[in-house]
């Protein structure tokens, strides 16, 4: 059935249908954070069919809802300026499993980004395997992406200066490094304000 749609596709001169089903890497177009179409690539990243992801939530892809309303609107302001975005964040497989790619969008309505966009998944799982991180950790990894000092983080998450000290001094030694720089190398080799890494209960 595909070879005579793509048959199809090649008589009728539909190849942009063809290049966005059959891409090699995830696509998705989203309305209001609703997965309107996917392609091959993005739902077997995911481990589902097609179907079963049109008009899903895209908080269905996060490890948690709470994850979701953290990151949900991450780019936001870079889309309305210049209409690209990318980012490496932890997506979650069907099965519950982990994992790192890379994020990049385009919105077709710049002024509301989120309204109407498409977005590319890559899956970085071979070149960086998820390193299991505690909800706590994992909160102070993403402030830390956002260029929060400890003193910020603590207000943030209405803890002690010194319990943010003692979890980045757990992240640094758990990641093999020395400073909060190369604990964002040891993610990716990529500047933090890409990296997107929220907390899960």
């Amino acid at each position: 059935m595909v070879e005579i749609r793509t048959d199809d596709c090649f008589r009728d001169g539909q190849f942009a249908e063809l290049a966005f089903v059959h891409a090699p890497i995830g696509l998705v177009v989203t309305e209001n954070r609703v997965i309107r179409e996917c392609n091959i690539a993005f739902a077997q990243m995911f481990g589902y069919e097609r179907t079963a992801l049109r008009d899903q939530w895209f908080s269905v892809l996060y490890p948690s809802d709470e994850e979701f309303v953290n990151i949900r609107d991450r780019g936001v302001v870079q889309l309305r300026e210049t209409n690209t975005y990318w980012d490496e964040r932890i997506m979650a497989r069907r099965d519950g499993s982990l994992f790192w790619c890379r994020v990049r969008g385009h919105s077709f309505t710049p002024e509301s980004p989120l309204d109407r966009a498409v977005w590319s998944f890559a899956d970085l799982s071979g070149e960086r395997p998820y390193l299991p991180l505690t909800r706590r950790e994992r909160e102070i990894l993403s402030h830390l992406a956002e260029g929060l000092t400890s003193k910020e983080i603590a207000i943030k998450l209405e803890i002690s200066h010194r319990t943010v000290e003692v979890y980045r001094a757990k992240l640094l030694k758990k990641f093999g490094v020395n400073n909060t720089s190369g604990l964002f190398h040891s993610l990716g080799s990529i500047d933090s304000e890409h990296v997107v890494s929220n907390s899960q209960k």
